[in-house]
């Protein structure tokens, strides 16, 4: 068998790899966009299969597919078209969707990649000849039909966007929250003293330290699902310009039904189509969203960095769990590498934000934004950075930690910042001079007001409880 074979489009014949199910328009993009070697992610082929299947579903239930136009499909056809979009959904054609991410900006090229993958592979489950220039359920005029490039796929990105939100961050972000509030339950009791400008400060619990992380991780989570929700609307039905030319006055509301229906997620039809068609306003919110996450990640695993320095000459205040030899020089040396991992994924998440500020910024002219596949790309690189990092962070990091009850609290009476619950009693001249010659002396604030007699010792005591400066009073 030939290595090729040729197909025609509009501009002529092409060659094609023999077997592929995609054809001309794909194998012309493939040629013209030797850039990154970066295809376009799985879960947004995936989200682009299950668009055309619900752009399918109403068009059937319409009657346009097997109506009186060009073509018309029976409904056996378009049941057999329709289990091709599910078959690009459940990702069995990975494989055929070559073109790189820096292409057309409007996706065209993608677009009709998995036109040509459907429409070939419902002509072959159909007992069809897949390679035969008439195509019976045609690329454009079937699997197309009542769309543009310029509002399904932006769709696709809204879709692909939203379930990766749904079904991989989420659950990761709010199981990281779970862990760390259980940590905070379990280490309640332990008290360490407190930094504020990494100096000593006042007491507090570890348990409280904790629980403030899990507060921030909480708070993700509903980040996260704002960032879901801002992209919710859908353009399609918009067509070219978002005027809705060559389509049905109720498409593009059938289609969000379709989808909301197969997803679980309350997806709807845009409310302005020229808006939805020409802007990515969405897609920059929701990012802005996934930013803060990853700068609430950064900051939780770089503290917990710190409080496990050590162990010697460090705070060691909790211990991570040994992962790995640290150093290829330092016999024993071991390193917090989940943390590491962890505000490397924050650090490239937030330059991602500048790529989707920027292409939304100043990528939409007039009708249509031209920057969509990169943000498609980097936003679902984003989603999958976040889950996958927080899913190894927790299991491999957060789980194992113990806490180092010890080191804790050996240093609380140590600290000089114990003298600010004598403010109430001495003034605060009068205790910011006694840390001053606490730490000349050596001495402990209790020593010192022992020495020179500044409270009866059951008010020094009780002043000086460290469990009682954890909390109001």
């Amino acid at each position: 068998m030939s290595e090729f074979r040729v197909e025609h489009d509009s501009m002529g014949d092409v060659q094609v790899p023999a077997e592929s199910y995609y054809g001309a328009q794909t194998q012309r993009a493939v040629e013209n966009f030797p850039i990154s070697g970066w295809e376009l992610p799985p879960d947004l082929i995936h989200a682009m299969g299950l668009v055309k299947y619900a752009c399918g579903v109403a068009n059937l239930d319409l009657g346009k597919l097997t109506g009186t136009g060009k073509n018309p499909l029976n409904k056996d056809q378009v049941d057999i078209m329709l289990q091709a979009c599910m078959e690009v959904f459940q990702g069995e054609y990975d494989d055929q969707f070559p073109i790189d991410v820096f292409q057309t900006g409007s996706g065209t090229s993608s677009n009709m990649n998995v036109n040509e993958v459907i429409s070939n592979r419902a002509i072959e489950l159909l007992g069809g000849n897949r390679f035969a220039k008439e195509k019976p359920v045609h690329p454009n005029d079937h699997v197309n039909m009542g769309q543009s490039t310029n509002d399904t796929f932006p769709t696709a990105i809204h879709v692909a966007t939203a379930i990766a939100i749904q079904e991989t961050l989420i659950p990761s972000l709010q199981r990281f929250a779970d862990e760390l509030q259980a940590k905070a339950d379990a280490w309640d009791r332990i008290i360490k003293i407190g930094r504020t400008h990494l100096a000593d400060a006042t007491p507090l619990r570890l348990g409280q330290e904790f629980g403030g992380f899990a507060r921030q991780l909480q708070l993700s989570v509903g980040r996260a699902e704002r960032a879901r929700d801002a992209v919710l609307e859908l353009p399609v039905g918009g067509t070219a310009v978002g005027s809705g030319i060559n389509t049905h006055p109720e498409f593009g509301r059938r289609v969000a039904a379709v989808l909301a229906r197969e997803t679980g997620i309350d997806f709807v039809e845009a409310a302005n189509h020229f808006e939805a068609n020409a802007q990515r306003d969405g897609l920059v919110e929701c990012h802005g969203q996934l930013r803060a996450i990853a700068t609430t990640l950064f900051n939780v695993s770089n503290n917990i960095r710190w409080l496990g320095s050590g162990p010697r000459c460090g705070f060691y205040e909790v211990m991570l769990p040994d992962r790995q030899p640290g150093s290829s020089i330092m016999p024993g040396k071991v390193n917090p590498v989940m943390c590491e991992s962890m505000m490397q994924v924050a650090a490239r998440v937030i330059g991602n934000d500048q790529v989707i500020a920027f292409s939304g910024a100043t990528g939409g002219q007039f009708q249509l934004n031209i920057m969509m596949p990169v943000m498609g790309q980097t936003t679902l690189e984003s989603i999958m950075l976040l889950a996958n990092s927080t899913n190894a962070f927790v299991e491999f990091c957060l789980l194992e930690m113990e806490a180092n009850s010890e080191a804790c609290e050996a240093s609380v009476e140590k600290s000089l910042s114990m003298v600010t619950s004598l403010n109430p009693y001495i003034g605060y001249e009068k205790a910011a001079s006694l840390a001053k010659e606490a730490f000349k002396s050596g001495k402990t604030i209790r020593e010192l007001c022992r020495e020179q007699k500044i409270l009866p010792d059951e008010t020094l005591n009780k002043a000086l409880d460290p469990m009682s400066m954890t909390e109001p009073g």
